[in-house]
């Protein structure tokens, strides 16, 4: 005659079952999250913030911004701003003003 499990042996599979559901639940959710940035990131890939546009790249003194002709506004990407303020040969007017703002 086989010998049943105690109710602690019970929990304990029950719980490492559950567990072991919970792990792939999370696992899933991250990897939907992850397909859901990817999808957002093309929807959205150098389009306007603005008016939803898409953006051109203009190179102004060899740095490439993202431009919307649509409504005129002017995108920098990281560290564009930094590299206009020094190629500005007055780097105590306007653009290390703008530059300050954001520090």
């Amino acid at each position: 005659m086989p010998i049943k499990p105690s109710e602690r042996e019970e929990e304990y599979f029950a719980r490492v079952e559950a567990e072991k559901k919970k792990k792939l639940a999370e696992e899933k959710a991250k990897t939907l999250a992850i397909q859901d940035r990817e999808e957002l990131k093309k929807l959205h890939w150098m389009r306007c913030p603005k008016c939803g546009m898409e953006l051109q790249t203009v190179t102004y003194q060899s740095i490439e911004i993202d431009r919307c002709f649509n409504c005129n506004g002017t995108w920098l990407d990281k560290g564009e701003l930094e590299k206009i303020a020094t190629l500005d040969s007055s780097a105590t007017g306007i653009i290390s003003g703008i530059r300050s703002i954001f520090k």
